[in-house]
């Protein structure tokens, strides 16, 4: 089967649909994901009505959004190791304990962030 690539605008199009069709996945079928999303998503709007300075106010943000962007990479993360196999294996297993310990440190992250500047 030949595949061919697209280019220019249509490349960009497909790229976005492509892109918000994985948002709306996560949202629809990953409960840690649309926690996630809910709770980012209040904090976010918490931030504009702090009295922070910008440059605070931007890391509230900030690690408001790569709590989501990991929580994705893990995600994936779990779905590729679950298409090879879903047999138990200790490659496996690190996998999937790597990406939860990378949402882990985002977490722990975003908390010291968000004391150190409320308080």
């Amino acid at each position: 089967m030949t595949f061919e690539k697209k280019k220019g605008i249509k490349r960009l199009i497909s790229s976005i649909n492509n892109s918000l069709a994985g948002l709306a996945d996560a949202l629809l079928t990953e409960d840690a994901f649309r926690q996630l999303f809910i709770i980012n998503s209040v904090l976010v709007i918490i931030a504009f009505f702090l009295d922070v300075t910008k440059i605070e106010r931007l890391f509230l943000i900030s690690s408001c959004f790569l709590l989501l962007v990991v929580e994705l990479l893990n995600t994936a993360i779990e779905t590729v190791v679950d298409r090879v196999s879903l047999d138990l294996h200790p490659l496996s297993k690190r996998a999937k304990d790597l990406g939860g310990a990378a949402q882990l440190v985002t977490v722990v992250m975003t908390i010291i962030i968000w004391l150190i500047i409320i308080f």
